[in-house]
């Protein structure tokens, strides 16, 4: 829950106040939500011209060729469906600032006002992107399940369930029941039921860290990387991607498996004659910290210390529906107040269920 701040003193605008707001709104036309790179590395776009609620259909393996016979017909084969429906909803911030204060300040207090609500944009929806792709319960967003997070427990009708889990999630425990909203099948040589009794949570994306150890913090195991990578690789994706917390990232550093960052080919060699600070420089410019079993090692700061996921970025896990971008609005000059209102209007959902593997801490 968002409450408004108080001391802004109202008074008439004025031409000064005006122009500020002018200029405010120029700066602001280049910016747009849509190229923060946690949208471009977690989801696939689409555009919608309505709000509210979105269905997205996606076509399942469904076909297969057959041998024909001189003088037989084939039998005729459809194509099988399933939806994802994605709530698209609005979101917003007023930004207000007075006469008085553009008067009597040294420097510009629009401009201050726009570089912190840029930053709140930018908090806002990664925040969101972790909270949808990790099974968080936040009520703000509406993330998790039935009003709690995604646990090992959760099965796959709750996922499933749009009324009680709106952004979805990776396959859950059992996941072959549910009737026409199955969302497993048959790939290679493995069946559904095959693919339902993988790894040590039948066949669940979601299951708990397999070491005895109890404390949560910065929990991750080698074991359950791999079992992350089969329930993945079995489904016909390929892992790729590991993301932690800086708890994680701790635990990795102190593992004999986990290549040491500072250590850099010389310059003859083709690597780099800054070393460690070129390493320094890429981890503040990309995030990846490192790579494990061939998984480029990603960290971020909103992903909880008791999880970790393992995911096939080349199949992006997360649709964002997008009605309309980061727009502004004056505000009534009635008010007194010269200010905008910022919003953006924009829907998240897990749709691509075999693409991501969460292990929660003990």
């Amino acid at each position: 829950m968002v409450t408004a701040k108080d001391g802004l003193m109202t008074s008439n605008l004025s031409s000064t106040a005006n122009r500020v707001l002018v200029d405010y709104k120029d700066a602001i036309q280049d910016y747009k939500v849509t190229s923060m790179p946690v949208i471009a590395q977690f989801a696939e776009r689409f555009t919608t011209e309505t709000g509210g609620d979105v269905d997205i259909t996606f076509a399942k393996p469904s076909m297969a060729l057959e041998q024909i016979e001189e003088g037989d017909t084939p039998n005729y084969q459809h194509t099988d469906l399933r939806n994802e429906r994605v709530s698209v909803k609005e979101w917003g911030l007023a930004v207000g600032v007075t006469r008085r204060m553009l008067e009597d300040s040294r420097f510009s207090e629009m401009e201050l006002a726009l570089n912190e609500a840029r930053r709140a944009v930018e908090r806002h929806v990664t925040q969101h992107f972790i909270y949808t792709v990790f099974g968080l319960y936040k009520s703000e967003f509406g993330t998790g399940f039935n009003g709690a997070s995604i646990t090992a427990a959760t099965t796959e009708a709750n996922v499933t369930t749009f009324a009680n889990a709106a952004h979805g999630g990776f396959y859950a425990k059992t996941p072959t029941t549910g009737g026409d909203a199955v969302r497993i099948y048959d790939y290679g040589e493995y069946s559904a039921a095959d693919l339902a009794a993988l790894g040590p949570n039948t066949g669940s994306h979601y299951f708990a860290a397999q070491d005895g150890d109890t404390d949560a913090t910065g929990d991750l195991g080698l074991a359950d990387i791999t079992a992350a990578m089969e329930l993945i690789n079995a489904k016909g994706a390929t892992a790729d991607t590991l993301m932690i917390s800086p708890s994680h990232y701790k635990t990795l550093l102190n593992l004999a498996d986990f290549t040491a960052p500072f250590s850099v080919a010389a310059d003859a060699a083709g690597g780099s004659p800054k070393g460690g600070l070129d390493y320094v420089n890429n981890v503040s410019n990309s995030g990846v910290v490192g790579q494990l079993f061939g998984l480029n090692v990603y960290m971020n700061h909103y992903i909880p210390k008791n999880r970790f996921g393992v995911f096939d970025m080349s199949i992006k896990p997360v649709a964002y529906v997008e009605r309309r971008g980061l727009t502004v609005e004056e505000a009534n000059p009635g008010f007194g107040i010269t200010g905008s209102y910022m919003s953006m209007r924009y829907g998240l959902k897990v749709i691509r269920p075999e693409a991501g593997v969460i292990v929660i801490g003990d």
